[in-house]
Parts: C-alpha cells; sequence; structure tokens
C-alpha cells in the first residue's frame, strides 16, 4: 500500500549519484516543491487538507509523516521550515486552492536531530552548523499565520 503523499524539496535534489545541493539547485527545487503542491491539491478529492511538518533537519519529520495513514485528500509538506516567512508560501498556495492547512512542529532537541544526521547516508546528511543554524532561528508555528490548526509532536 502506498504511503501519505508528501512532498519534499530535499528529493528533487536527488540524481542517479545521490543527492546534490547547489544554491541553484536549490532554489529550482524549491519552485518545483511549490509547482508540485499545487498540483497535488488539484488532483486531490474535495476537502483537501496539507499538513505542513517543520522542525530542523533531523528531528524525525519523514519518520513521523510515514506512520501516518495514507489518505487522498491529505498531502504532507516535509521540510525544515524555520520561520513564519519560510511557511508563507505553502501556506499561500494550500488557501488560494481552498485547502485547509495544519501545522505540525516536530520538536526535537537539537543534540537529538544531530545524532540522527550522523546516521543518515553520507548524500543525505546535513552540515552540523546549518542544522545548528536552523535550530537558533526556529520560531513555532501559530495560527496567525494562517494555519487552521497546529500542533506540536515531541521528536525526542
Amino acid at each position: 500500500m502506498p504511503g501519505p503523499t508528501t512532498i519534499n524539496p530535499d528529493d528533487f535534489l536527488e540524481t542517479p549519484e545521490g543527492r546534490v545541493w547547489t544554491p541553484e539547485r536549490n532554489a529550482e527545487a524549491w519552485r518545483l516543491s511549490y509547482a508540485a503542491l499545487e498540483r497535488a491539491i488539484e488532483q486531490a478529492p474535495a476537502s483537501v487538507r496539507v499538513v505542513v511538518v517543520c522542525g530542523i533537519q533531523g528531528a524525525g519529520k519523514t519518520t513521523w509523516i510515514s506512520s501516518q495513514p495514507a489518505s487522498p485528500s491529505t498531502i504532507y509538506f516535509d521540510a525544515a521550515l524555520p520561520g513564519a516567512r519560510h511557511r508563507t508560501e505553502v501556506i499561500a498556495i494550500a488557501k488560494r486552492l481552498g485547502a485547509t492547512v495544519e501545522a505540525v512542529w516536530i520538536d526535537t532537541p537539537l543534540d537529538v536531530a544531530i545524532q540522527r544526521n550522523a546516521a543518515r547516508p553520507p548524500d543525505k546528511m546535513v552540515p552540523i552548523p546549518a542544522i545548528v543554524a536552523v535550530a537558533g532561528q526556529f520560531e513555532a508555528p501559530v495560527a496567525a499565520e494562517g494555519f487552521d490548526h497546529v500542533s506540536v509532536q515531541d521528536g525526542a
């Protein structure tokens, strides 16, 4: 049985040799992610629900999503999205296309996220300074950003 519908910008960085990150490829990955979100919402049945799953790299976002039941009307957007300004475009697309939009923050201690990151394959590891930087700028998602519902999951 297929898993939940998930859009993750990192997936657009994959090559036959593994994940390759450059500023240009990253910008294109985000553009493709937003386009994929629009298509997924447009192709889903009525009452579409977009769940923005955010948290620092290594928090357990992808693992949490994989534990959720698959539903043709639920789309998960899987990315760190540390600040309100980073989540704005996903919320705007969802609202413009009539979807409800929820936030799930996977709240994970920095040391736990760094340990999990160290266990990843080399091409999927995030540099530790990048994880620390995202943790330092992380703003908890709030309904005032445009979310219909916000919840926090303990990622420890």
